[in-house]
């Protein structure tokens, strides 16, 4: 068996660990691809342009997803000076019942919740009509629509006979026309389409409709804002009496008279919508019938004089068009003229100046 010695490795100096270190990142740089300044400076470019591009867009996502997120996870709160309280309004999405305050509920509220209580027979509707009426009279059948309103517990509201007499150049008034007429009568609501029925007692009816229009979400706020005004001009009044300075008597009187001016008012809409659901209106427009008319046979001499009238009339629209196309005519003469002379100047200098090349 043979005994192998081993020599001990050379000791490597600073300077030849340097020496190896430099040719090996020479080999290094030697490998890569070489890139000139203007590259280096266009991947920078590149490099700070899409990442301001990524802050961009990382900011506009937030701001279009952050409110979705906010108000599917929590509600929002808004403070009420009136009461000193906080009134809570919750996204009804999340399933919370909203919280408030007394202070805080609004009379529209009320009676939008209450409105939708309201069972359908018990809505309030206000009922216009419009009819169209073919009479032989027009007076006596505004006379007998008249009669029928009030036998119904009606009125007439309006009407016209012979329409709006026309005005012509000279100012005169002509003559109105008696085979046109309408009149306006209120009937109770209940008995609108029985009234409409009864209209063929007075003549032939051409036409016919109704409209309806639900006014009871109206009513009932009208009515919810009577009750809060009143109750404030009770308070107000039961405040003048507690009042013990004369600015306090004064400034109580002024907030007074205002809530009552507010109440009258509210009253009285309420009355006006009331009187409409109650009482409908309709409106008939009459026409009278046109009369028969009969052929009127016509004689020998009848059809001598419609010839004779037709041969003037061709007489008069033939001279009329020679009149009107004279003038054309002219003109068109006067084109062709100046076209033949033309055109016969130059076959007399072609013949010249063929017989200048024969010579």
């Amino acid at each position: 068996m043979n005994d192998t010695s081993t020599e001990p490795l050379p000791e490597l100096t600073d300077a030849a660990v340097e020496r190896i270190e430099r040719a090996v990142f020479e080999d290094i740089a030697a490998e890569l691809p070489r890139q000139s300044p203007a590259e280096k400076r266009g991947r920078v470019r590149r490099r700070r342009w899409l990442t301001g591009t990524g802050i961009a867009a990382a900011f506009v996502i937030g701001v279009l997803i952050t409110p979705p997120i906010l108000t599917a996870v929590g509600g929002s709160a808004t403070s009420s000076a009136d009461g000193g309280g906080v009134t809570v309004v919750e996204d009804a999405r999340s399933g919370a019942v909203d919280q408030s305050a007394p202070s805080a509920l609004t009379e529209s509220a009320e009676s939008g919740a209450v409105a939708g209580d309201v069972a359908a027979g018990d809505r309030e509707i206000i009922a216009t009509a419009n009819a169209t009426v073919e009479v032989k009279d027009v007076s006596d059948a505004a006379v007998a629509i008249g009669t029928l309103a009030e036998s119904h517990g009606g009125y007439v509201e309006s009407t016209e006979i012979g329409g709006t007499p026309a005005v012509d150049a000279s100012s005169d008034p002509v003559a109105a026309d008696s085979e046109y007429g309408w009149i306006s009568i209120r009937v109770p609501s209940a008995d609108l389409p029985a009234v409409i029925d009864e209209l063929t007692e007075s003549g032939e009816v051409l036409s016919s409709s109704i409209a309806q229009q639900d006014v009871t979400s109206t009513a009932i706020d009208l009515r919810a804002r009577i009750d809060a005004t009143r109750a404030s001009v009770q308070r107000l009044s039961e405040l003048m009496s507690q009042t013990g300075t004369v600015a306090e008597l004064i400034e109580a009187e002024v907030a007074l008279t205002d809530r009552q001016a507010q109440l009258e008012s509210y009253e009285q809409q309420l009355a006006s919508l009331e009187d409409q659901v109650a009482m409908s209106s309709l409106s008939v427009q009459l026409t009278r019938t046109a009369a028969p008319t009969t052929a009127d046979p016509a004689g020998f001499s009848d059809g001598l004089v419609a010839g004779w009238n037709g041969l003037v009339v061709s007489l008069n629209a033939l001279v009329v068009s020679v009149g009107f196309l004279l003038p054309w005519l002219a003109v068109a003469g006067l084109v062709v003229l100046i076209i033949w002379g033309v055109r016969r100047a130059r076959r007399g200098r072609r013949g010249s100046d063929a017989a200048d090349t024969d010579s």
